[in-house]
């Protein structure tokens, strides 16, 4: 992975750590609850924009690579790599 994109995937992250400790504190001091759940949702939707950057890295290295060579034991596993992420994906 490239270092700018390595960089800003761990500014995201340790921004979405920070925040889940924020949501920490929100709750042991008895916050309103949708505060709570906003700030939730805020962290989800952060993790799903990192996730999302992980992947487009990953389709344009690893699956890139394995669909473009000769061996077909390494497509049908990147493949499977993604339908079962795909797969959990929608179980979220």
């Amino acid at each position: 992975m490239p270092d700018a994109r390595t960089e800003d995937i761990q500014r995201r992250l340790k921004s979405v750590e920070g925040h889940v400790r924020g949501i920490q504190r929100m709750v042991e001091s008895g916050d309103y609850c949708i505060d709570i759940v906003n700030q939730i949702v805020a962290v989800q939707r952060a993790l799903k924009k990192v996730s999302g950057m992980v992947l487009d890295e990953h389709l344009h290295s690893c699956v890139s690579h394995a669909i473009r060579g000769d061996d077909e034991a390494a497509k049908e596993r990147v493949l499977t790599e993604l339908m079962d992420v795909f797969d959990a994906a929608g179980k979220a």
